[in-house]
C-alpha cells in the first residue's frame, strides 16, 4: 500500500517505522531533518518531484510517501467484546470517514465498522485520518443490519444520530454502546432507526439544523464517552 503525505508519512516513522518498506522523498529536506529520518532506520530513496506527483496520481504528498504493510482489518467479532463501538452506514466520503475515525481515536472509542461499502479506499482514510486508523480497530460489514443484530444480542444499547432525537445531553450512556451515523445526505434509513434504542440528536442554536456527518459524529462521540 502506498501512502502519502507528511502527517501520516510521520505518524508511521513515529509510532510504527517498522510498517514502512519504503520512504520516498520528493524534495529536498534540511540536513537536520534528513538526518532524524536516516537514523530510524528506514530505507529512503530519493525521488524527483515529477515521479513522486505520478506515484500519488497528483495528490498533495507534500514530499513524503512511503510503501507500507497495509492497514489491518478486524472481523466484527474481534470488536464485540470492547464497550464503545460506532458504526458507519451508507457513509462513502473517504475524508468524512477518517475525520471520523481519527475523532473515533481522539475521544476514547474502542472499534469502527464500516458498512454499506464493498470496497473501501483505506489508502485515501489513511491520510484523511492522519495515521489514525493504524490504531483504531476497523470492520468491514457490508450489511448494517446484520451488524446491529449481532450486537444487540450480545448486551449492546444502540445509539443512532437522527434530526428529531433525544438531546445527548440528557440521554442515559450506558456501558456497551453503539453509535451509528448515518450518510451524508440522506441519514439512517428507516429500517436502521426503527432498530435504535435510543435516537438521539444534537440541539442547534439560532435555528440552524445541519452538520456534517463528522462534526457531528465528534460532538456524539464527546458526549457518550
Amino acid at each position: 500500500m502506498l501512502i502519502y503525505g507528511k502527517q501520516p508519512v510521520y505518524y508511521l516513522l513515529e509510532k510504527y517505522p517498522h510498517r514502512i518498506e519504503t520512504l520516498y522523498l520528493g524534495k529536498d529536506l534540511e540536513k537536520k531533518e534528513y538526518s532524524r529520518l536516516m537514523r530510524m532506520g528506514v530505507t529512503i530513496k530519493r525521488i524527483p518531484p515529477e515521479a513522486a506527483q505520478k506515484m500519488a496520481k497528483n495528490g498533495n504528498h507534500q514530499g513524503f510517501l512511503a510503501d507500507i504493510d497495509g492497514v489491518e482489518v478486524k472481523s466484527l467479532d474481534a470488536l464485540r467484546t470492547k464497550p464503545f463501538i460506532v458504526i458507519l452506514s451508507g457513509i462513502t466520503d473517504v475524508g468524512n470517514i477518517g475525520a471520523i475515525v481519527r475523532s473515533a481515536y481522539a475521544l476514547g472509542v474502542d472499534g469502527v465498522v464500516v458498512c454499506g461499502i464493498k470496497h473501501l479506499n483505506l489508502e485515501a482514510i489513511v491520510r484523511s485520518s492522519s495515521g489514525a486508523i493504524f490504531d483504531m480497530p476497523i470492520a468491514i460489514v457490508n450489511n448494517v443490519h446484520d451488524v446491529l443484530n449481532d450486537l444487540k444480542t450480545s448486551g449492546y444499547y444502540i445509539y443512532g444520530a437522527v434530526m428529531d432525537g433525544e438531546d445527548i445531553n440528557s440521554a442515559n450512556i450506558t456501558y456497551k454502546r453503539a453509535l451509528v451515523l448515518g450518510n451524508e445526505s440522506e441519514g439512517l434509513s428507516n429500517r436502521v432507526v426503527e432498530k435504535l434504542d435510543y435516537p438521539v440528536s444534537i440541539k442547534m442554536a439560532h435555528g440552524f439544523d445541519s452538520l456534517n456527518v463528522s462534526a457531528a459524529g465528534a460532538i456524539l462521540m464527546d458526549r457518550m464517552r
